[in-house]
């Protein structure tokens, strides 16, 4: 099964997360198939705390991905930071 879930890198007591698209059966930080994000729990002032290309994220979907508990609850939190624009004529 394919699945999207948070990879982690960074230092000691300095996590940065990678959003991957993975096979469940490979380890959390091992192999992936596409990096679709980010996710910086420790971002301060100016830098960019969560990043997703949600294209990537609906294809794979699309095809059968299922989301990691942690990656549904950023999504959402991701459509809520997004500025909704107005359908323009």
């Amino acid at each position: 099964m394919v699945v999207v879930r948070l990879a982690r890198g960074g230092a000691k007591k300095r996590p940065f997360y990678s959003m991957v698209v993975a096979d469940s059966r490979c380890r959390r930080d091992g192999r992936f198939i596409e990096r679709v994000g980010f996710y910086n729990p420790r971002a301060t002032g100016g830098e960019e705390s969560l990043r997703i290309h949600m294209d990537r994220l609906t294809y794979w979907q699309s095809q059968g991905a299922q989301l990691s508990d942690t990656v549904s609850r950023l999504v959402k939190q991701f459509g809520k930071q997004q500025p909704s624009t107005p359908a323009q004529d």
